[in-house]
């Protein structure tokens, strides 16, 4: 897993629904046959066999409020970091791995100039400012000053 997707996992991006089904194969235990009807299943007067049957719901996915997200995180986490300007405290507040290593490894995934890559200050401030920007992409909202 490339380390942006854990920034996202960390974030709670990709979510949904169907995220909250159980993965265990159905056994059968407990489960009527098909063509008998439970007494759950039966009309009644408030739903009829003439009523329209519910809309099955797609699965929903919604948008990561980052800031709040990362603010509510911030406030449980046992150091003060500077999450909304530095990329290091940003992926340590994930628990991510912040080493310089790492960050060459984000900023490649992420296609920073070598030019930049080549300057650590300059690396992380495009790091930073391009993570927010990927993160507002992949549907986060995310202010505009964060990504800029």
């Amino acid at each position: 897993m490339s380390l942006f997707d854990k920034i996202k996992e960390k974030l709670g991006f990709g979510v949904s629904n169907e995220a909250h089904k159980s993965a265990a194969p159905n056994s059968g235990a407990g489960q009527h046959p098909t063509d008998t009807v439970v007494d759950s299943e039966r009309p009644n007067t408030v739903s009829n066999a003439t009523s329209t049957p519910p809309a099955a719901s797609a699965p929903t996915t919604s948008a990561v409020d980052v800031p709040a997200k990362l603010d509510g995180m911030a406030a449980s986490h046992s150091e003060q970091l500077n999450w909304r300007t530095s990329i290091v405290d940003l992926l340590k507040l994930l628990g991510l791995d912040s080493s310089l290593q790492a960050r060459k490894e984000l900023a490649s995934e992420l296609g920073c100039p070598p030019a930049q890559m080549a300057d650590s200050a300059q690396m992380n401030m495009w790091l930073h400012r391009t993570v927010m920007h990927k993160l507002a992409e992949h549907g986060g909202n995310v202010p505009p000053e964060l990504r800029t």
